[in-house]
Parts: structure tokens; C-alpha cells; sequence
């Protein structure tokens, strides 16, 4: 595909992998990118279409400073940049400070409170159970009193999740947790729990393997329609069964889009949005279980046959440019490949993965999150890193750091 005007530059805060992507796919048809991160060696950073870096993140503590940051690298730019932020911090970030930024900036308005909702599992729970959409089963503990309370009536095994996922996997190392005793739950609150902040949440374990979980990604514009929908489903994930999707596949699942397309239609959501579900074959319902209210990591998972992906159809509905249309590219997949490879090792030391269908999984896979002939550099990065662990993890097995 070409995008016809390709003049209006963007900055990607947070350069992840979602950020490279992103890069990948805008760089390649011409679109100048510049990459905001403290971090010189993040993924978006070292690629080859990054036209400028600028080093820089955003915590807690420097809210304003990091706004002034922003603002001095828009009236740098010299004319307005379309602003994709990466992560959940910098998506709220951006609705809170919408006002100011749009001086230098192009991007969808979205009220923080929408964002901050959506973000939320607590909040996107009673959202989605307010708007009909299925949820699965949960429970939220403000102490160990009601943990001890609720052991009595869960059906185990649980999922133990935060809140604010990033906030616990920060804290504790740990996203979430699958737990199969009630004192194994109970000695998980302990472990992962901080009284005084609590953070935690209990959710039914939906039965069924990794390829029931469905993956919507889309761009909805200012009126709340989607003009680029697509859907999958998880193959593998990192960490086994409870993590991310490294290695999935892209196939169409109506049901899925017209929760999703209606769901966001009726609280008003602009912009890309990345959402999970798990499809319970127990009453046949795909049940929502977190909602990205930004670009997801996976997004180049999802290609159009004209080689549409959520990146491109943003950016040409806020250039005013005519979005193409969209048919997904059936059975097209996409991987992590450092993630894939640990997590195809564990799968097989559990007995779920043989050597032949590990080789079969690959077939219909396109595109790697890492891996770029026409920009090698992460990728090359990557594995030396990945290679380094390697030898490290096998010095240590064989005694050679011994004291």
C-alpha cells in the first residue's frame, strides 16, 4: 500500500516493541518517526527509521517536566506531529494533558476518566458488565479478611491478577498468577498484596487452551466507528498461560468484532484500541478479560491484504486522508521470537508441545516483532542479549560461577 501524503511527522512515546512496529510500518512508506524514551537501547530507538531520539520518560514524579519535554520537541518539529503513546501510563498521560499538547500535536481525545476506565481492570469490569458485554467471574479484595472469606465459595483453580498490571508486575515481578489451592491462594495475597494500596483481583479460570484466547485490534475515529477492525487468536504466550501472545494467528471472528465495535461505540472510545477475551465453551460466550486502550505490541499481527494495520489506518484518517478498506489476511501469523523460543520450552517440558508441531507452528508465519532485513539492528541486538543469558544460564549449570 502507499500513503499519498506522507509530510506530517510522528513521535512514538515509549519505544518498546510496539513503538518499533510502528516504525516499521509508517517508516517504510515514507512517514518520518522520532522515538521518545530514557532508555537509548530500546527496541523503536535503535531502529533505522527513528529519524531523531530523544531521551526521556515518564514517571510519577515528573509529570510536568515530561509535558514541558514534549512541548519543546513539538515546537522543534517546526509544524504538528501526530502523538502515539505505547503504554497505559503514557495513554493517560496524554487525555490528561490533551489540552495542552494539541498546540503541537495530532491525536484521538479521549476523556482521562474513559482511558483511566478502560486501563482498569476493576473499572472495565463493572464498565462491561454495564454495557452487557460477558466478563468472566470476578472478585476484588481489600483484605485478607475477605480472601479468607471468599476461599469458601471459589471454584478453583483462580486467576490472581493486578489491578493495574503494570503497577503489580513492577512491584512483585509478577503480572498474575494461576493458583489451584485455597492456601496457595491465600499465601499468594500474601506475597503479592500491598495492604496499604490494594491492587489485587480473584477471576474464575475459564477452562481451555491458549487458542481460545481471542485478540480484537481496530481504529475507531472521531465518531466512534471502526474503520479498520481484525481479530485472532493466541497460539502460544509468555509466560505460558498467562502471558502474552508469542507466537499468533490472525483469522476473522465476527463475534468478537461486533462485541467490541458495539462496546466502543457506546462508551465512546476514539483511537486504536487492543483487546483480549476467552472464549468459555461452557455457555459459549467470548468473555472480556482486559482492554488496551492504545496501540498493542501484537498490532502488526494484524496486516489487511492490501497491507492495512491499525498504525496506518490511524494515521491516514488524522492526515484527512481516505482510510482503505480492510479484509484481514487470513491465517497470517506473527511472532516474539526471544519470547517464543523460552516459552516453547516450557510448553514442551509440560508435555504440550512435541518437537513436530512446534516445527508445524511456524508454517504461515510472516513477520517477527524483532527480525527486519531492512532493519536488522534490534533484531541483531536481541539475539546477542538473548545468546549472552544463554551462556550465562549453562555457566551456571555447570558450577563455573561457583565462589
Amino acid at each position: 500500500m502507499k500513503i499519498h501524503d506522507t509530510s506530517t511527522p510522528v513521535v512514538l512515546i515509549n519505544c518498546k516493541l510496539a513503538a518499533l512496529g510502528v516504525m516499521r510500518s509508517l517508516g517504510s512508506l515514507g512517514v518520518t518517526t522520532y522515538g521518545v524514551d530514557a532508555d537509548s537501547g530500546s527496541p523503536a530507538m535503535l531502529s533505522r527509521y527513528c529519524a531523531d531520539r530523544f531521551q526521556m520518560s515518564l514517571t510519577a514524579e515528573n509529570n510536568s517536566a515530561f509535558l514541558e519535554y514534549l512541548m519543546n520537541i513539538g515546537a522543534r518539529l517546526g509544524r504538528r506531529a501526530i502523538l502515539i503513546p505505547t503504554s497505559d501510563e503514557t495513554s493517560v498521560f496524554v487525555a490528561e494533558h490533551a489540552e495542552t499538547l494539541i498546540r503541537h500535536y495530532i491525536f484521538p481525545q479521549n476523556k482521562p476518566e474513559l482511558v483511566t476506565a478502560l486501563m482498569h481492570k476493576k473499572d472495565m469490569y463493572y464498565l462491561a458488565k454495564h454495557h452487557n458485554v460477558p466478563t468472566a467471574c470476578t472478585e476484588f479484595p481489600n483484605s485478607l479478611s475477605d480472601v479468607q472469606t471468599y476461599v469458601r465459595k471459589a471454584v478453583f483453580p483462580v486467576m490472581v491478577k493486578g489491578i493495574l498490571g503494570n503497577l503489580l508486575a513492577l512491584r512483585t515481578g509478577v503480572k498474575m498468577a494461576i493458583v489451584h489451592t485455597p492456601e496457595e491462594l491465600i499465601e499468594t495475597y500474601k506475597r503479592l498484596e500491598d495492604p496499604a494500596s490494594p491492587n489485587l483481583m480473584f477471576q474464575e479460570y475459564i477452562p481451555g487452551g491458549d487458542d481460545q484466547i481471542y485478540i480484537f485490534n481496530g481504529y475507531f475515529n472521531e465518531g466512534s466507528e471502526c474503520l479498520a477492525a481484525f481479530t485472532g487468536h493466541k497460539i502460544r504466550q509468555f509466560p505460558v498461560h498467562v502471558g502474552c501472545s508469542s507466537l499468533g494467528i490472525c483469522k476473522w471472528n465476527k463475534d468478537v468484532a461486533d462485541i467490541t465495535t458495539r462496546f466502543m461505540k457506546a462508551v465512546g472510545y476514539k483511537g486504536i484500541l487492543d483487546i483480549g477475551y476467552r472464549f468459555d465453551a461452557r455457555d459459549g460466550q467470548y468473555k472480556v478479560l482486559d482492554i488496551n486502550p492504545r496501540i498493542g505490541q501484537a498490532f502488526r499481527l494484524f496486516l489487511s491484504n492490501n497491507g492495512m494495520d491499525v498504525a496506518r489506518a490511524l494515521y491516514q484518517d488524522l492526515t484527512g486522508q481516505k482510510t482503505l478498506p480492510i479484509k484481514p489476511r487470513e491465517g497470517r501469523k506473527w511472532i516474539i521470537e526471544d519470547f517464543d523460543v523460552v516459552s516453547s520450552y516450557h510448553y514442551y517440558k509440560e508435555g504440550s508441545l512435541t518437537f513436530g508441531s512446534w516445527l508445524k507452528s511456524f508454517r504461515g508465519v510472516e513477520e517477527g516483532a524483532w527480525f527486519s532485513v531492512r532493519d536488522p539492528l534490534p533484531f541483531l541486538i536481541m539475539a546477542g542479549g538473548l545468546i549472552k543469558k544463554y551462556f550465562v544460564y549453562m555457566a551456571k549449570r555447570l558450577g563455573l560461577f561457583k565462589r
